[in-house]
């Protein structure tokens, strides 16, 4: 996980060439369906350890009507809003050839 918040990858959107990113498949929708899949599961690595840490600094009360503001959940909290989103994350890899994937209906090995 430490890799993808030392990412490279941009914060904001970013223009990509088509033909660099569609060059691995020559087809532009495979190229996106498995950059997809890659930024779902970077999302799910994200948000299970966000929740992990915010769950260090839980405070439980039996009261619905009180509310605790945690300086320590605010600042993880902050830290993981200001990483690149997922998506940008998974395109980053795809351009650097960090993605494994092969398709079974032209390699069924």
């Amino acid at each position: 996980m430490n890799d993808l918040k030392n990412s490279q990858a941009p914060i904001t959107t970013v223009t990509i060439n088509r033909l660099e990113f569609d060059d691995k498949t020559d087809n532009i929708y495979e190229a996106i369906s498995i950059v997809a899949k890659r930024a779902s599961q970077i999302n799910a690595d994200i948000k299970k350890e966000l929740l992990e840490k915010l769950e260090e600094f839980a405070t439980y009360s039996d009261s619905l009507e009180e509310v605790f503001e945690n300086k320590e959940q605010i600042e993880v909290s902050k830290f993981y809003e200001k990483l690149p989103k997922p998506h940008a994350l998974a395109i980053q890899e795809w351009l650097e050839d960090k993605i494994y994937y092969r398709n079974t209906e032209k390699d069924p090995e």
